[in-house]
Order: structure tokens, then C-alpha cells, then sequence
């Protein structure tokens, strides 16, 4: 079944079977909420001073991959994607495994350790006492003024991978998103899902995507 790509209507379903945008936007939000209390921390520690905010970069990172990879790979989606009955599955119809999970998360995770990079090159143009000085808000605004050039090409570059994304999964049939294609995966309504795996065991032919 490797090689094999699900149908864009199944028999007997007159549903769609795909995650659209609106669905996918609530599971995000959701996901927002339940991560406030962890955002709010890494937050926190980050405005104890320059080295806190070093000190939380792994830990930053490390949780951004258990949340995007594992989390992806033993339970099909993000805890926003599973309350909102959405699932994350290859576009053959089977589990996620490592490597789909990984290369879903892989332009994200550049894009993190971008902005990692970027604000620890501008942390470095500031001494300790200005950064503790200042509030949050205040403090992003300051660093923003101090090197505005590699600050707004990060911006940009997270910027267009949202507004890419949000082109590529209106304009297939199957809902597709950039990274679902670079990971060979799909996002369908798990109520489905018993129906998708019978049309997957049941598929012969290769189909153009």
C-alpha cells in the first residue's frame, strides 16, 4: 500500500471525509488553549533574564518535537486535532509512523530554530539589566528596533510558510496542506477512519494526487 493514494470520495459516504480549514483552525486553537499554562511558563522563564531564556531553548524545542512528532505518531494528532475528531494518517490509509511525523514537522522545526537563532544574535547586542528591565511586550519591541533586518526575515519566512500552507490546502481535493505533502500524509474525520482503512486494504491502483 505504499505507493497507493486514497480516493477523494469513498463509496456509501456522501460526507467529506477530509479535514477542512475550519476544523483544522479549531483543533489549532484548541491546541493554544491547552498549552497556555506551558506557554505562560516557558514565558515566564524566558523574562528571568538572558540566561534563563538560553537555558529554556532546549527544553522550548524538545517540547515543541513531543508535541508535533510524538504526539502525531502514537495518537494520530495533537490533543486539538483529537477533540475535534480529526486524525492524521499517511495518504495510504495507514498509521503515521517516524518518518511522516518527522518530515511533517521538519519546515517547522527550521523555522523554530531560526527564530531561536536570530533572538540569541539580538540578545547578545543588549546587556542583562536592559533585558530584565522591561516587560514583555516592551522587550519584544525594543529587540525588534536593535536588528530589525534578520528580525523581519524571520517574520517573513514564518509568515509565507503559514500563507503557502493555507494556499496548497484549499487548492486540492483531498485538503492537503505543504506539509502533508512533504510528509505524504492527510487529515480525514476519524469517524471514517473504519471506512478509509477498508477502501486502503481494498486499493489496487495507484491514483494521480
Amino acid at each position: 500500500m505504499k505507493n497507493k493514494l486514497l480516493p477523494t470520495k469513498f463509496s456509501g459516504v456522501y460526507d467529506e471525509v477530509y479535514a477542512g480549514f475550519w476544523i483544522r483552525v479549531a483543533a489549532k486553537i484548541l491546541d493554544f488553549i491547552i498549552m497556555l499554562p506551558i506557554i505562560g511558563l516557558f514565558l515566564y522563564i524566558d523574562g528571568l533574564s538572558k540566561s534563563a531564556y538560553f537555558y529554556a531553548v532546549v527544553p522550548n524545542i524538545l517540547f515543541g518535537i513531543f508535541f508535533e512528532v510524538c504526539l502525531v505518531k502514537f495518537y494520530g494528532g495533537t490533543p486539538g486535532k483529537l477533540i475535534m475528531g480529526i486524525k492524521i494518517i499517511q495518504k495510504n490509509g495507514d498509521d503515521v509512523d517516524w518518518r511522516a511525523a518527522c518530515y511533517r514537522y521538519s519546515v517547522e522545526f527550521f523555522i523554530a530554530i531560526l527564530a531561536v537563532y536570530v533572538m540569541i544574535l539580538t540578545l547578545n547586542m543588549i546587556d542583562d539589566s536592559t533585558y530584565v528591565s522591561m516587560g514583555f511586550m516592551a522587550r519584544n519591541q525594543f529587540l525588534a528596533t536593535i536588528n530589525p533586518i534578520p528580525m523581519k526575515r524571520q517574520s517573513w519566512v514564518n509568515g509565507l510558510w503559514v500563507i503557502t500552507g493555507l494556499i496548497v490546502l484549499v487548492s486540492n481535493a483531498r485538503k492537503r496542506s505543504t506539509h502533508d505533502f512533504i510528509a505524504g500524509t492527510v487529515i480525514v474525520k476519524s469517524v471514517f477512519m473504519d471506512k478509509i482503512k477498508e477502501t486502503g486494504n481494498n486499493s489496487t491502483t495507484d491514483e494521480v494526487e
